[in-house]
Formats: C-alpha cells, sequence, structure tokens
C-alpha cells in the first residue's frame, strides 16, 4: 500500500487542478469546474503515466514533466468525453 504525505497530497492535487484546468481551456466546453477540474487532471495524471511510458514517451519527474504528462492525460481523456458525448 502506498502512503502519501499531506504535502505530496496537496502538491498531487494541485498537480491535477492545473493540468485539468489547462485541458479545460484548450477544450472549450468541457470545463467541469475545479473540483471536477482536479478529478480530469489526477485521472489524466494517471491515464498519462500509464499509456506514455508504453511508446516510449519519458517525460522528466520534475514538477513541470509531472504538469505536462497530468495536462495531456486530462485532454486524451476530455476528448474521449467529448467523442463519448456526441454519439
Amino acid at each position: 500500500m502506498v502512503s502519501m504525505s499531506g504535502e505530496s497530497l496537496v502538491i498531487f492535487l494541485l498537480i491535477g487542478a492545473i493540468a485539468g484546468w489547462l485541458a479545460g481551456q484548450v477544450v472549450r466546453g468541457y470545463g467541469f469546474g475545479l473540483l471536477g477540474n482536479i478529478v480530469v487532471g489526477v485521472v489524466g495524471a494517471f491515464l498519462g503515466g500509464y499509456l506514455f511510458p508504453k511508446f516510449g514517451l519519458n517525460i522528466t519527474p520534475a514538477y513541470v514533466g509531472s504538469i505536462i504528462s497530468a495536462f495531456l492525460g486530462a485532454l486524451i481523456l476530455l476528448l474521449l468525453i467529448r467523442l463519448i458525448k456526441r454519439v
């Protein structure tokens, strides 16, 4: 089981909020408010962290790299949501 300190949790949520907000700005009309953007960003972080190494893409583990990875994952997630809502 992975334990996370309070500081790490706040940083993780902040990165998720930034990534979700950025993705919401790129994919217009699909922002979900602050809490929704955090959720989209966190899910996007997991998605990006899972998918990118599978394709040989390795983004540096610094905070900027984490934001980029989470942003790209959130962007993919929002585009999938948009695609599903159209059907």
